[in-house]
C-alpha cells in the first residue's frame, strides 16, 4: 500500500496537469471543427477530408496534447517510461488511422470533382474506378507501415531487427506462399485499374447472370444481379476468365425476338407489325429495326426480328413487348399460320 501511496503522490501533479492538457486541447479542438464546418460547404474539397478524419485527427491532437504534457514531467516519476511508450504506440496507431481516412476520402474527392454528368458519364466511372483500386491498395499499405512503425517502439523487436534481415528471404518465401491468394488478388486488381476492363455501373453478364457493377473492393466486386441479389467475384476470377461487358464502349445494345410461324404466314404484316409497334415504344432509340427470315424447318419458319436500344434495361423491356404485340397480333389476324404439325393420312387397303 505504501508503494500505491507513493506512486500516487508522485503522478497527483503530472497526471492532472497532462488530464487537463487532454480536455482543453480536445475542447479546442471541437470548437475548432464547430467553425470550420460553419463557414465552409459541405461538399468543398477540404470539408470532405476533414469530414472523413475528423475522428481521427481528434484523437491524434488529444495524444500529442498527452505525449507532450508527459515529456515535461519530471524523469524520476515511476513507470514513466512504460506510460511514454503505450502513449507513442497510441500515437503511431492513431495517425495510421488518420491516413487510412484521409487516402480514403481522396476517392470521395475525385468522384466529387469527376461527376458523371450527360456525355461524360464513361469518364466519370474510369477515374471512379481507378481511384477505388488505388485508394485500397494505398490503404494496405499505410496500414503495414503503420504496423511496422508500432512494432518497433518494443525493444526485443529491434533487437530482434538483424535476425528478421538473416531470416527475411526464407521468411519471404513462406509469407508469400501463404498469401498467394490475396497477393494475386491485389495484383489482379492492380492490373484492373490499369487496363479498365470494367467499371462502377458497367452492365456484365458474368456466369450467365445479368448484372451491375455495384462495389469494386481490394480484392473482389460485389455485382448486382437484375433480380438483386448479390454476386461477389474475386477480382482474379476476371483475369482468368471471360466475361462480357455491355456498357464498356456506349450502352447500346440490339436485341432480338424470334418467331415461329407456318410456311402460310406472309412475312410484310409481320414487318409492318414490327415498325408500328417500335414506332409506339419509347423504350426503342430508332437506329435500327431488321426483319428477316433466318431458318427454317420441315414444320414451320423462323422470323427474326432485330431492334436497337439504349441501354441493357430498355433493349430487355423492348423485346417482350415487342415479343408480346407480334404475337397479339398473329393470334388475331393470321391464327391459321400459327405453326402447325402436318400429317398425312393412308387408307389401307
Amino acid at each position: 500500500m505504501e508503494v500505491f501511496e507513493l506512486v500516487f503522490k508522485a503522478w497527483l501533479w503530472p497526471g492532472l496537469s497532462a488530464v487537463l492538457a487532454v480536455v482543453v486541447t480536445f475542447v479546442i479542438y471541437r470548437l475548432a471543427l464547430v467553425l470550420v464546418r460553419h463557414f465552409s460547404e459541405s461538399r468543398a474539397v477540404p470539408r470532405l477530408f476533414l469530414d472523413a478524419a475528423a475522428r481521427a485527427l481528434g484523437v491524434v491532437v488529444c495524444l500529442l496534447a498527452l505525449t507532450g504534457s508527459l515529456k515535461a514531467a519530471p524523469d524520476d516519476l515511476p513507470w514513466l517510461a512504460g506510460i511514454q511508450q503505450v502513449t507513442t504506440l497510441l500515437l503511431i496507431l492513431a495517425l495510421t488511422w488518420a491516413a487510412v481516412r484521409l487516402t480514403s476520402a481522396i476517392g470521395d474527392v475525385i468522384v466529387v470533382l469527376n461527376p458523371a454528368l450527360e456525355g461524360q458519364w464513361k469518364r466519370a466511372r474510369k477515374v471512379e474506378t481507378q481511384t477505388r483500386f488505388l485508394v485500397r491498395a494505398l490503404n494496405i499499405l499505410i496500414v503495414i507501415i503503420g504496423l511496422g512503425a508500432a512494432l518497433m517502439t518494443f525493444e526485443s523487436v529491434q533487437h530482434m531487427g538483424a535476425s528478421l534481415l538473416a531470416s527475411a528471404g526464407v521468411g519471404g518465401l513462406i509469407l508469400g506462399f501463404a498469401a498467394r491468394p490475396v497477393l494475386s488478388n491485389l495484383l489482379a486488381g492492380m492490373q484492373i485499374a490499369l487496363t479498365q476492363p470494367f467499371r462502377i455501373d458497367d452492365v456484365l453478364h458474368v456466369q450467365g447472370e445479368w448484372c451491375w457493377v455495384e462495389e469494386v473492393t481490394a480484392t473482389y466486386v460485389v455485382l448486382r444481379v437484375w433480380d438483386l441479389r448479390r454476386l461477389v467475384v474475386p477480382l482474379q476470377w476476371f483475369i482468368e476468365n471471360p466475361f462480357q461487358n455491355w456498357s464498356r464502349n456506349s450502352s447500346d445494345l440490339l436485341g432480338t425476338v424470334f418467331v415461329w410461324v407456318d410456311y402460310t404466314m406472309p412475312v410484310e404484316p409481320l414487318r409492318q407489325e414490327f415498325n408500328r409497334l417500335l414506332g409506339e415504344s419509347n423504350l426503342w432509340d430508332g437506329k435500327l429495326a431488321t426483319v428477316q427470315v433466318t431458318d427454317t424447318s420441315d414444320q414451320a419458319m423462323q422470323v427474326r426480328f432485330l431492334m436497337s436500344a439504349s441501354s441493357s434495361s430498355n433493349n430487355w423491356d423492348l423485346r417482350c413487348a415487342v415479343r408480346e404485340g407480334l404475337v397479339t397480333f398473329i393470334q388475331e389476324h393470321y391464327p391459321a399460320q400459327l405453326p402447325r404439325l402436318r400429317a398425312r393420312l393412308v387408307e389401307n387397303g
